[in-house]
């Protein structure tokens, strides 16, 4: 009896160290994508997005991603950081990928202001366990050099202060080609979101793989 516990224990233990099949193994946290209009898709359908277009390369990527698109269009700062403490518990993404900032801008906000949000918002993130990727972006030249400087120092400042991977400019390649942005001159087309898909997905491929 005592031998045939002792076997028990044995067998046991060695099965407890085996490998579980993949099929027993946690799904891997999904990609939240937290964004503005840029990112939801606005004036054109919803699967032609650079966010379903991820979906659907992470769907059949060797470890499969759900992707969360919890982008709405108007969206500011101080909007994001409102509502990602319940994105992140009803989540529990692996990766956020943080796309605003352009509504505060378009609005005139000074520039500390968003800069303290995205702040934030990284901070609650990694402590909740996930890694950022941070998307930048850029606005009219009619906003003036120093404005858009500030713009462009504020996501390289946050990306170089968390050490983050950064996308310096999402729309980088569509925005000054008219016929990839529609009639507002602000929002890409259907026929640009492949480009936005390749300008994010080098770094958040890298971002995954950490």
């Amino acid at each position: 009896m005592v031998m045939l516990r002792g076997f028990l224990v044995v067998v046991l233990f060695v099965w407890g160290l085996a490998p579980w099949p993949a099929s027993a193994r946690a799904a891997p946290g999904p990609v939240l994508v937290l964004g503005d209009s840029l990112s939801a898709a606005y004036g054109i359908p919803a699967a032609s997005g650079w966010v379903s277009l991820l979906t659907e390369r992470l769907r059949t990527a060797p470890e499969s991603r759900e992707v969360v698109n919890a982008s709405i269009s108007g969206e500011t700062t101080a909007g994001g950081l409102a509502r990602l403490p319940k994105l992140l518990a009803d989540h529990r993404p692996a990766l956020v990928v943080v796309e605003l900032g352009a509504n505060d801008a378009l609005r005139g906000l000074p520039i500390a202001a968003p800069r303290e949000n995205l702040s934030r918002i990284i901070e609650q993130s990694r402590e909740a366990g996930a890694r950022v990727l941070l998307l930048g972006i850029e606005i009219p030249v009619n906003y003036g050099p120093q404005y858009r400087d500030s713009l462009r120092a504020m996501y390289r400042d946050l990306a170089a202060d968390f050490n983050l991977p950064l996308v310096p400019f999402l729309l980088d390649g569509v925005a000054l080609d008219p016929d990839l942005m529609q009639a507002d001159g602000l929002h890409p087309t259907a026929a640009a979101q492949p480009t936005l898909l390749e300008n994010v997905w080098p770094a958040l491929e890298k971002a995954l793989a950490r």
